[in-house]
């Protein structure tokens, strides 16, 4: 009877010794994705921020243009439309894995960048223009900005494959599901970014 008692005693305390380990794991699984979350939301919100930095530029850029006599409307009209475009979008952490709101703001970036990209050279033709202290201080932050830009958008999409990685590998990927922790988007690059742009003499 004894020996009974000592045999079940011992599969008890090795059952709950397992059970110990499994939750300790799911646990500390848990807490991983949870930093590893955070630090997606940190660096999306560096990348909000030098987005906005640019954003905040646009006015001044586009005053001192309108300044030039001649100048094409449609070129800053059309920086203005983006820039307005860009302001109405926003993505907050939790819609990071939604492929449609991110494709979204992603397109209303490129937008702006794109028209951004038509001011600066449709000014190559303006020696008044080039010559203006104020619009040369706007294009190099400008400059600067669109490097930052850059740099945040790569360390974005570090920290998601990181975390994307994480969550999908097995068996933290039962503890990923259960917990609602869903992959996470990256930025693409733009349509025809992968051609060689075409020079002529």
């Amino acid at each position: 009877m004894k020996k009974g008692w000592i045999i079940a005693l011992g599969i008890t305390a090795v059952i709950f010794i397992i059970g110990f380990i499994i939750v300790s794991w799911g646990v500390s699984r848990y807490n991983s994705f949870v930093g590893l979350n955070e630090g997606v939301n940190q660096a999306w919100s560096q990348v909000e921020n030098v987005y906005q930095r640019r954003a905040d530029l646009v006015p001044n850029l586009v005053a001192t243009v309108k300044g030039v006599a001649n100048f094409e409307k449609e070129t800053y009209t059309a920086v203005t439309e983006a820039r307005a475009k860009v302001g109405q979008i926003k993505i907050t952490g939790d819609q990071l894995g939604d492929a449609q709101a991110f494709q979204k703001f992603q397109q209303a970036q490129d937008g702006l960048s794109s028209a951004l990209s038509r001011l600066l050279v449709v000014s190559e033709n303006y020696p008044q223009l080039k010559a203006n202290e104020n619009f040369l201080q706007l294009q190099a932050q400008l400059e600067g900005t669109e490097n930052r830009i850059t740099v945040e958008r790569q360390k974005f999409t570090q920290v998601v494959q990181e975390y994307n990685i994480a969550i999908k590998r097995f068996p933290s990927a039962i503890i990923a599901n259960f917990s609602g922790f869903k992959e996470k988007q990256y930025f693409k690059a733009q349509e025809g970014a992968a051609q060689a742009p075409k020079v002529q003499f």
